[in-house]
């Protein structure tokens, strides 16, 4: 397939951009950071890098970025700026904002533009946090959203993506933690943790649905090539845990205690609001996942976190 990719060229996208190209797809990615790797697949024309905003309406004009799209059978939006790394000042949640709704808007206008030259799938992102925060809920593909910014911010995400015209399938991933040791929640943990000061984050009851990066990966490509796929999908693995139980988990991966607690107005002094993605967590599960038959390759948290610490 030919594919146009937004938002691939962060932690999801290192392990994403060489699956695919594996898979033999014919990638154009588009991205506000200079090109870099992939110096082979470029010349050879297996992967073009567009250097672009696609916040700004005016990038949308670009005959490059137009053309991709108009030869493309499938597109992946990923784009969105990190969400728990920086206070959530009013400028920063216009950025959490606009980096999701801005770009998906003016992809599906673009995708709209094309008539009968669009593509016939749209892989969107969005994440666990339309559900809001619970401690005793589970949550699956059928439950109501929440009511808090982030639950905010998903249902509006979420109808962008699903302007698209009805010629187009349109695959949305509720992504879960994402696990891998390169970046991510488990990113930050590690180093604590292999000096033997790990612990819990807050009170170590709420929920972490994660899923591997590996299994994220996956995901997305059998929404691209496999018709049977659409709509709403919790892209988490079968068994979510609580942060002590993560906790603990890291740590005997690791082989060290896990033992010392990161008190959670810490967090928030750090992070202000943006503490609550740590603190605060969901129990989801996806009997979609079920439904259509796909096997994880980490199913399960120690299998998980072997992988991504070994």
């Amino acid at each position: 397939m030919r594919l146009l990719l937004l938002g691939c060229t962060g932690f999801v996208g290192r392990e994403l951009l060489p699956s695919l190209l594996e898979a033999d797809h014919q990638l154009t990615v588009v991205s506000r950071r200079l090109a870099r790797g992939y110096a082979t697949e470029r010349a050879d024309g297996r992967l073009a890098w567009l250097q672009l905003d696609p916040t700004c309406a005016s990038t949308w004009s670009d005959a490059e970025l137009l053309q991709a799209l108009n030869q493309a059978d499938g597109v992946v939006n990923l784009a969105g700026e990190p969400i728990a790394e920086k206070r959530w000042t009013p400028a920063h949640r216009a950025v959490i904002e606009s980096s999701r709704l801005e770009t998906t808007r003016h992809l599906v206008a673009a995708i709209t533009a094309a008539g009968a030259s669009a593509p016939k799938v749209l892989v969107n992102a969005s994440a666990i946090g339309f559900y809001g925060s619970s401690l005793t809920n589970r949550f699956l593909e059928s439950s109501a959203a929440g009511d808090d910014f982030l639950a905010s911010l998903c249902q509006r995400w979420e109808e962008a993506a699903a302007a698209v015209p009805d010629g187009v399938r349109q695959v949305t991933l509720r992504i879960g933690i994402v696990l891998a040791a390169d970046g991510g929640a488990l990113g930050k943990m590690l180093p604590v943790f292999r000096t033997g000061f790990g612990g819990p984050i807050g009170t170590g009851q709420q929920w972490m649905s994660w899923i591997h990066r590996s299994d994220l990966c996956a995901l997305i490509i059998r929404s691209l090539e496999d018709p049977n796929w659409g709509g709403v999908i919790n892209a988490v693995a079968p068994e979510p845990a609580s942060m002590a139980t993560f906790s603990k988990a890291l740590g005997r991966s690791l082989g060290r205690p896990s033992l010392l607690p990161v008190p959670g107005p810490v967090l928030q002094v750090l992070l202000g609001d943006g503490a609550k993605v740590v603190l605060e967590g969901q129990q989801v599960a996806s009997e979609r996942l079920d439904s259509l038959g796909f096997s994880f390759r980490y199913p399960d948290l120690d299998a998980a976190l072997a992988a991504a610490t070994s």
